[in-house]
């Protein structure tokens, strides 16, 4: 399943660069692609494709177009015609035509099997939320780094201040209870023992 073309007249560096964009996808993607390239090659590599896919179907009749794709296209050097040009005086600076050696591997699509695998969510607690939290890592401007930081402003900040006041006497109060509930456990359990 491949096609050749010999001596196009085109370098095969400036070949290259197109068969590069189109190695690896299915040849209805490729040949989609390769009629909206302005480049000249596009044309050519183009037509190659299609005479590979005619070559695969007369290999095999019962091949579909729809699973081949590109595997591989190999773009060597072909016979450089010299030229010269002539210039001042009397000098002559030489013109190297490059031709290139164009071939076309065409393959058929691997069978792509779905897997069902099962994805456990991720339990979140304080430690694994604090380093999540990004960090800018080129040194940016105080403005944009104030933007990048979650600090709260204006009225935030004064709802912020006002939570953080009342967690603080309920974990007094909290602390406070625990300690008597302990002292008289302490009693209880002398009181037993005596």
């Amino acid at each position: 399943m491949q096609a050749f073309l010999k001596n196009n007249r085109q370098a095969p560096r400036k070949v290259r660069l197109i068969a590069r964009a189109v190695v690896g996808k299915t040849v209805a993607v490729a040949l989609s692609e390769l009629t909206y390239m302005p480049h000249k090659g596009a044309k050519t590599l183009s037509k190659l494709i299609v005479n590979a896919v005619a070559n695969a179907k007369q290999a095999d009749s019962s091949l579909n177009e729809n699973t081949l794709m590109v595997k591989n296209i190999t773009v060597d050097k072909g016979v450089t015609l010299m030229r010269f040009m002539p210039r001042a005086f009397g000098r002559a600076s030489p013109i190297h035509k490059e031709s290139s050696h164009i071939r076309v591997l065409l393959a058929e699509v691997p069978d792509t099997k779905v897997v069902k695998t099962s994805v456990k969510a991720p339990t979140s607690t304080k430690a694994t939320a604090e380093k999540e939290v990004k960090k800018p890592t080129a040194k940016a401007s105080p403005i944009a780094e104030e933007a990048m930081t979650d600090k709260p402003t204006g009225k935030e900040f004064k709802e912020e201040k006002e939570t953080k006041e009342a967690k603080t006497e309920d974990a007094v109060t909290v602390e406070k209870e625990s300690i008597s509930a302990k002292a008289t456990a302490d009693k209880e359990v002398e009181i037993v023992a005596k």
